[in-house]
């Protein structure tokens, strides 16, 4: 099978992979923001929140010269609908991501000590399907015999993920701790946002799984 991309098209080639970086990147930083929250480092916290809103507008504008050069330049006619369909449903991961925190930033929510590593452990998986999902993207465009194998981590970390985070509701809910149901449900929603990630990095993932078997028809 041969690769996708050729030697006229080294410039989209780099354009895509500055792209999968910014993902990649939001993943991380969507964690560190979690984390630096959960630890009450608010000034830390809001500095990972800018970081992913800039990444977010910039991811944007190489996606929309991806776009361009593809239409322009007629670059690899026979894969252009589903490479554009994967970055613009990929972008939904940083917009998933971006969002998490923003809520984190305007609400403020009030985590009990005892729920701080559920969140922690959520957040961890979601940065880790996004990761995966990366390296799932990167191998369709040049070791599309890998795809599967990344699709299949995502899968995991996206089941264990709604472990977790189910796990973090009852806890949540049945706690004696928390007096007021307003906070527990405030502690659901905050659980449901985070977890999204992973749903979303998921949904990616399956598109990925098509594309993928198209491409070896």
């Amino acid at each position: 099978m041969t690769k996708i991309f050729s030697n006229r098209t080294k410039e989209l080639e780099a354009n895509i992979d500055a792209y999968l970086d910014r993902v990649e990147n939001a993943g991380l930083i969507f964690l560190e923001g979690v984390k630096a929250y959960l630890n009450k480092k608010n000034e830390k916290f809001e500095k990972h929140y800018q970081a992913i809103s800039t990444l977010e507008s910039e991811a944007d504008n190489v996606r929309r010269d991806i776009k361009h050069k593809l239409y322009t330049y007629m670059l690899i006619p026979e894969s252009r609908g589903d490479v554009l369909g994967l970055l613009e449903t990929m972008d939904d991961v940083i917009d998933i991501a971006e969002k998490v925190l923003e809520q984190f930033s305007i609400e403020q929510p009030e985590i009990p000590e005892f729920l701080k590593s559920d969140f922690l452990d959520l957040a961890e998986l979601c940065s880790k399907t996004v990761e995966e999902l990366v390296k799932g993207t990167r191998a369709f465009f040049r070791e599309i015999k890998l795809v599967n194998n990344y699709v299949n981590k995502v899968h995991f970390y996206e089941h264990e993920a709604d472990d977790v985070e189910e796990n973090l509701k009852r806890k949540a809910f049945n706690s004696a701790e928390i007096k007021r149901l307003s906070r527990k449900v405030h502690m659901r929603y905050f659980a449901e946002k985070i977890a999204l990630v992973s749903d979303v990095a998921e949904a990616v993932a399956e598109r990925l799984s098509v594309y993928t078997i198209k491409r070896r028809i």
